[in-house]
């Protein structure tokens, strides 16, 4: 891998974690297109760029929350909101714990990640018939963490699992995006943690670029989104996910 490979790989990442089209997807489809065996450990480091990008963006609501924590205080928004979190992710935990060598041997097939973005458009789709009139519940947060769950199959769409499935249980659009990112952060870090060893590479340079160059985009890439999600448009994403979920079985 060179340093140009490095920057499409970072900026196919930071277009396609946030984007409701699935950046693992893409990456095993750029990596296979340019003939590329990339270390496990280059894709955890470009996930945790986009990690920071969107502790960036929600950095205010990170530490409102982490200030009611301290704080104890059990009566406000951001405290029931952390709750709300933990809840979310325990499903995702579960499910990625109980199957992550089913989910792994997934990213060495072209057909899952085919229908893995095939998935991602039905998921899309569905988030059209959302009425965005609710708040977000106890139930509402369970069901995005198992949508987030199915999203550590290559070619599903974290954030179009868990955006549609909030949209699609008819909670407000600007609630469901900010859940939807804050959710993100615990499984982003936790799923790539566990695969942090041997990340330490003679490509350190390589990893850093790639990683920045990440970072960068996925933080205009969240903006992106939010604008895209409030306008009512999300569903949109379907028509490219579905096109590239057939162009890449075609690849078979």
């Amino acid at each position: 891998m060179d340093a140009l490979q490095a920057i499409i790989l970072g900026l196919a990442q930071g277009l396609t974690e946030w984007l409701p089209i699935s950046s693992s997807g893409h990456l095993v489809l750029f990596e296979y297109l340019m003939g590329l065996t990339v270390p496990i450990s280059f894709d955890v480091i470009l996930h945790l760029g986009t990690l920071v990008s969107v502790v960036v963006v929600f950095w205010r609501d990170i530490m409102s929350i982490l200030k009611s924590l301290v704080t104890l205080d059990t009566k406000s928004y951001n405290f029931k909101l952390l709750l709300l979190l933990i809840v979310g992710s325990i499903p995702t935990a579960i499910i990625g714990f109980t199957f992550l060598r089913f989910f792994e041997s997934l990213f060495t097939s072209l057909t899952a990640v085919g229908i893995g973005f095939l998935i991602t458009t039905a998921f899309l789709i569905m988030s059209k018939f959302g009425k965005g009139t609710r708040s977000l519940g106890w139930l509402t947060a369970i069901i995005m963490g198992v949508f987030q769950a199915f999203a550590i199959a290559p070619g599903v769409s974290r954030s179009g699992s868990t955006v549609s499935s909030g949209l699609f249980s008819g909670v407000k659009r600007e609630e469901v995006f900010k859940f939807s990112f804050l959710l993100s952060i615990p499984a982003v870090l936790g799923a790539n943690l566990i695969e942090l060893n041997g990340v330490v590479s003679s490509d350190a340079g390589l990893y850093i670029l790639g990683a920045a160059v990440a970072a960068i985009v996925g933080y205009f890439t969240i903006l992106l989104v939010k604008k895209v999600l409030l306008a009512n448009k999300y569903y949109l994403f379907a028509i490219y996910t579905f096109v590239i979920g057939l162009v890449t079985l075609l690849l078979l």
